[in-house]
């Protein structure tokens, strides 16, 4: 890896366990960027059973993949359980709330629309 590499923290050129690159914490939520840029946020997250993240919204579309376990996701006032192997898509702009279930671990992929100059 180097400065210039747009995807960072996992290795290059290699098959990869994606689940293994966050370990499960007790009380805790563990995270490991992978993208952080304007347009497109990829983020790997180890939740321990019963942590979250309160309501919030975000500027893009933020799709949760969920890699282990099983989670509660309440999107816009919708509640929506979730379990390994399954997606759910969170619109931009809209409040959204997750709560673990049990030990769960996702991917996080926000896509937000690109920022340009108006006329061109």
């Amino acid at each position: 890896m180097n400065k210039d590499d747009l995807i960072k923290n996992i290795p290059f050129s290699e098959a990869v366990d994606i689940a293994g690159l966050v370990d499960y914490e007790e009380g805790r939520v563990v995270s490991r960027t992978l993208a952080n840029e304007k347009s497109v946020g990829i983020t790997i997250f180890a939740f321990d059973k019963g942590e979250g993240i309160s309501a919030h919204s975000a500027p893009g579309d933020a799709l949760v993949q969920i890699l282990d376990g099983e989670v509660l996701i309440n999107v816009g006032g919708k509640e929506i359980t979730a379990t390994t192997g399954q997606v759910v898509v969170m619109p931009a702009d809209v409040p959204h709330a997750l709560t673990a279930v049990s030990q769960f671990k996702m991917i996080l992929t926000v896509v937000k629309r690109a920022v340009g100059i108006q006329g061109l």
